[in-house]
């Protein structure tokens, strides 16, 4: 469904840790809004999967939540970290997007 590359991974794990929360894992989700009409989400979360609808996956051992609508669009997608002289951060390789804006936060179904 969705992975996580291992740099990203490490950078999680690295922030889980500083948050002091090492058994929490990572919500991914869609939303709209931005200039593409969709934009990603990711945030820590803490209490863990809704039991009724969330996807858990376990990715280079980081545990991500999705929920079902978001599923759709984020399938097959990876969650990596970038760091370049523009800054670092986490991004999102989607192979569902039609197009994309100028600075990659949002896309098109």
């Amino acid at each position: 469904m969705i992975s996580v590359t291992p740099l990203a991974a490490e950078k999680i794990s690295e922030l889980l840790t500083e948050e002091q929360k090492t058994g929490a894992g990572l919500r991914v989700f869609v939303q709209g809004g931005g200039c593409s009409g969709f934009q990603y989400g990711l945030m820590i979360e803490d209490d863990g999967a809704s039991p009724d609808s969330d996807h858990v996956v376990q990715s280079n051992g980081v545990t991500l939540f999705i929920d079902p609508i978001s599923a759709r669009y984020l399938k097959g997608a990876e969650v990596d970290f970038v760091d370049n002289l523009a800054g670092g951060g986490f991004t999102i390789r989607n192979p569902n997007a039609k197009s994309t804006c100028g600075c990659g936060s949002s896309f098109n179904a």
